[in-house]
């Protein structure tokens, strides 16, 4: 039987003029070709665009003015728009983005205060020791097709991939509303609405803009993409010099429970997943990041804790515990502090490097597993 995720997921309709937010720099260069142009011209745009954060070409003064009306006139320079934004109590902000076609999608901008602040962990692969640091948490579908019990989104079904325009327009909406300034690192991190090694092509493309020297210039190993473990887009990933850090969310220990909670493993179970780590080209001192939610009678024994540890070693891993973030009609508890405490102390015992991760914005939301849109359909109405 095919899945959902067997297949493309569907995309959003052809727009009539360029987004510049979703070129890159060669599709930039043959824009620019055709303009008779030079190539070059291309990395004076990403800059003005993701740098300096500039919305009408008319601010773009290091091209002439003939070259600004042309752009005028076929590309546009777009976010997607804020709509509404729900500040939690710890600091962090679900902002809601309304898309071209009336869809909507949410994505968390996450800041950190200096250590001792009181302020609670940070996501996977951030460095700890860096100070004041903000992370965003963007989505890369609306809606997904994964289908997880424990998660909100996935009980939207699938309704279409984000364009890279979209992609890279959270990350530059969210740093215009919070006047964040462009010294400041940000790190990034593909936990939000969707799979994105199911929007592969357009995840890829974002992230090439996204690291671009002449543009946000964010090291690759600032951006982190979580799958629910689409096997084939793990091994599109590894095949690229060039890419973000890798963490799996993992869930379950046994296929039987696993396959329960996450239908992806009916297709790729823990055995093909390990494989498929295993064979993951990682870089010196790189580890991949096992998340695991903590659902209280579900995930959280002492077997099921032996059992992950058991599969943390197949590969170099860091273990990132996640006690589960309640939602309507989800069916699950979140484990009491004791019971993760000893879950969290088994790993350590096992020498494995683990964390628990208090996700940030329970209050509005805005936690891990909990974004959605209620309403939307695979069929919005037409405008």
């Amino acid at each position: 039987m095919t899945q959902a995720w067997d297949a493309p997921a569907p995309e959003a309709g052809k727009p009539v003029r360029h987004n510049a937010a979703g070129m890159g720099r060669v599709e930039l260069s043959a824009l620019l070709a055709s303009l008779g142009e030079p190539s070059w011209r291309a990395a004076q745009i990403l800059s003005g665009l993701l740098r300096q954060r500039w919305t009408r070409w008319e601010q773009f003064s290091n091209l002439s003015k003939a070259l600004r009306a042309r752009l005028e006139a076929e590309v546009d320079l777009a976010w997607p728009a804020i709509v509404q934004s729900h500040a939690s109590s710890d600091g962090s902000t679900k902002h809601v983005f309304q898309l071209a076609d009336g869809h909507q999608i949410e994505g968390v901008h996450m800041p950190y205060a200096v250590r001792g602040s009181g302020l609670r962990p940070t996501p996977p692969d951030i460095i700890e020791e860096e100070l004041d640091r903000v992370t965003l948490c963007l989505s890369s579908q609306v809606g997904c097709a994964m289908g997880c019990t424990f998660c909100a989104t996935g009980q939207m079904g699938i309704i279409r991939n984000l364009s890279a325009a979209e992609i890279v327009g959270q990350v530059m909406a969210m740093l215009l509303h919070h006047g964040h300034p462009p010294d400041r690192p940000i790190n990034l991190v593909f936990m939000g609405m969707g799979e994105p090694l199911h929007n592969f092509d357009h995840l890829m493309a974002a992230f090439a803009t996204l690291t671009d020297a002449e543009g946000l210039a964010i090291p690759p190993r600032r951006i982190t993409v979580s799958t629910s473990g689409l096997a084939s887009g793990i091994e599109r990933l590894g095949a690229f010099a060039k890419r973000p850090r890798l963490a799996l969310s993992l869930n379950g220990t046994t296929d039987e429970h696993r396959s329960r909670i996450m239908p992806v493993n009916r297709v790729w179970n823990l055995e093909a997943l390990a494989a498929v780590l295993g064979r993951f080209p990682l870089q010196s001192g790189e580890r991949i990041t096992l998340e695991y939610v903590l659902l209280k009678g579900h995930t959280d024994s002492q077997e099921d804790g032996r059992r992950l540890a058991a599969f943390a070693r197949r590969f170099p891993a860091k273990i990132n515990l996640i006690p589960f973030n309640p939602h309507e009609g989800s069916g699950f508890e979140t484990p009491d502090e004791a019971r993760i405490s000893a879950f969290c102390q088994l790993l350590s015992d096992a020498d494995l490097p683990v964390s628990v991760r208090r996700s940030r914005g329970q209050d509005v939301a805005g936690a891990c597993g909990q974004l959605v849109r209620e309403g939307q359909s695979r069929h919005p109405k037409t405008r």
